[in-house]
C-alpha cells in the first residue's frame, strides 16, 4: 500500500509565504553559506577558518610580486632614458607616489611593487607623467627609492638636494600624524608645479594599481569629467576599503542601489514564478524583490562591483565618505584648494589627513566621489602611521 502525504500538507507547501520561506531558508541557510564562507568580503566568511590562511597567503603573494619589483629595475636595461622632470608641462595627468622607509614589512618592498606597476602602464601613456616623492627625512636611507629613481623622476622634501632640512623633518616626526599631512601637500604642490598637469593622481607607496587603471582615468577625465558636478568636485577618490562597501552603511545613495537591485532582480523572479504556477506576480514580488537585496548583501557587494571591471564605461560614481586616501584624483585648481584647506588645519591623533579632508567638504561647501570599484589593492598591511603589529591581518 503506498502511502501519500496528507492532503493539508499539499495546500500548505502551495501557499506563497511557504515556499517563500522554503526559498530563503535553503538559500540563506544552506547555499550561501557552502558557496561564501571563503570569501573574504561575504558576511558568510569564517574568520576562525580562515582568516589566518588566507593572510598567509597574501603575504607571501606580495613577497613574490615584491621580488618581482627588484628584478624590474634591476633587469630595466641600462640605456633606457629616464623621463625629463622638467619637461612635458601641461599634459593631462601627473601620477606622484608618496614614498617613505617602512621599518615593518621591508621584505614586500611595497614602494618597488607600486613604482614598477606604474612605470609599465605609464610606458604607454603619452598624455601622463610619472613622479616619485621622497618624503623621508633621511632620504639616502630609503633604499628602494634610489634604486628606482633611475627610471622614475624623484623629488625629495628633506636633505641637501630638497626643499628642507632633515632636522626639521625629525621634529615632524614626533607627530606622525601632521607629517603625514605636510609630506602630502609637499608632493601635491611638486606635482603641480613641475608637470602644470591638468590632473594630479596621488597615490600613496602601497597603493597597487589594477591593469586597467589608465583606461578608467582615460575614461574619467575626457567623458565624465566634463560634467560640472565632477569637474568642480574637491577631489575623486580611487580606493575605499571593500569592507566598508557593503549596502549597510550610511551612504543614503548605496539604499537606493540596494532598491534598485532588488527591484531588477524581483521583477524577473515574479515573472517566472507567476508563469510556474499561475499566480500574479505582484504578490510575489515583494518576498523575491527582498530575497535578491539580502542575497545581494549576505553574499557581499564587493563582489557585485567586481563585474564593472568588464569595461571602464561601467565603473559607478558615488558621493565619498570618510577613511583612506590611497589613491586620490585631483583636477589642478582642486588640487590648489585643497593645498590651501589642509594648510590651514593641524592633524593629530583621530584626525589625520583624510578625516581633515572629509571634515572640511562641509565646512566649504565643496564635493568629493569615489569610483567603485576600486581602481588600486591597499596591499600595505603594514602602517607607517599606525605602529608595530604584531600579527597582521586581512581584516
Amino acid at each position: 500500500m503506498q502511502l501519500r502525504p496528507p492532503r493539508r500538507c499539499l495546500r500548505l507547501l502551495l501557499r506563497p509565504w511557504v515556499q517563500a520561506l522554503i526559498l530563503y531558508l535553503l538559500t540563506f541557510g544552506g547555499l550561501l553559506p557552502l558557496l561564501c564562507h571563503r570569501r573574504l568580503h561575504s558576511r558568510y566568511f569564517w574568520r576562525e577558518a580562515h582568516l589566518r590562511r588566507l593572510t598567509a597567503e597574501s603575504l607571501e603573494r606580495s613577497r613574490a610580486k615584491g621580488e618581482e619589483a627588484v628584478r624590474y629595475f634591476q633587469e630595466e636595461k641600462d640605456a633606457e632614458a629616464r623621463e625629463d622632470d622638467r619637461g612635458d608641462r601641461g599634459l593631462q595627468l601627473a601620477i606622484a607616489i608618496v614614498t617613505t622607509v617602512r621599518t615593518e614589512g621591508s621584505e614586500y618592498h611595497y614602494y618597488l611593487q607600486v613604482a614598477s606597476s606604474f612605470h609599465r602602464l605609464a610606458r604607454g601613456c603619452p598624455w601622463c607623467r610619472l613622479l616619485a616623492c621622497n618624503v623621508h627625512p633621511r632620504p639616502q636611507e630609503h633604499r628602494e627609492a634610489l634604486t628606482a629613481s633611475r627610471l622614475i623622476p624623484t623629488v625629495q622634501r628633506f636633505g641637501p638636494e630638497g626643499e628642507e632640512e632633515e632636522e626639521e623633518g625629525r621634529r615632524e616626526a614626533d607627530n606622525r600624524f601632521e607629517k603625514e599631512k605636510q609630506d602630502y601637500l609637499f608632493c601635491l604642490r611638486k606635482a603641480l608645479n613641475i608637470y602644470q598637469p591638468r590632473h594630479v593622481l596621488l597615490v600613496e607607496d602601497d597603493a597597487l594599481p589594477e591593469e586597467d587603471v589608465l583606461e578608467v582615468l582615460r575614461d574619467l577625465l575626457e567623458r565624465r569629467m566634463a560634467s560640472p558636478a565632477l569637474r568642480d568636485a574637491l577631489y575623486l577618490k580611487l580606493y575605499h576599503p571593500e569592507r566598508l562597501q557593503g549596502y549597510l552603511h550610511p551612504e543614503p545613495t548605496r539604499v537606493l542601489e540596494w532598491l534598485g537591485l532588488g527591484c531588477l532582480v524581483g521583477g524577473p523572479l515574479s515573472g517566472l514564478y507567476q508563469l510556474g504556477t499561475g499566480r500574479h506576480w505582484a504578490r510575489a514580488f515583494p518576498p523575491l524583490a527582498a530575497f535578491a537585496m539580502l542575497a545581494a548583501e549576505l553574499a557581499g557587494r564587493h563582489y557585485l562591483l567586481e563585474l564593472r571591471r568588464l569595461s571602464p564605461q561601467l565603473y559607478a560614481l558615488a558621493p565619498a565618505s570618510e577613511c583612506c586616501t590611497p589613491a586620490m584624483l585631483y583636477s589642478a585648481p582642486s588640487a590648489r584648494r585643497v593645498l590651501g584647506y589642509l594648510g590651514g588645519v593641524h592633524c593629530r591623533q583621530g584626525y589625520a589627513k583624510d578625516t581633515a579632508l572629509y571634515a572640511l567638504l562641509r565646512e566649504k561647501g565643496e564635493r568629493a566621489w569615489v569610483l567603485e570599484p576600486n581602481a588600486v589593492t591597499h596591499i600595505g598591511v603594514y602602517s607607517t602611521l599606525r605602529g608595530v603589529i604584531a600579527n597582521p591581518s586581512l581584516l
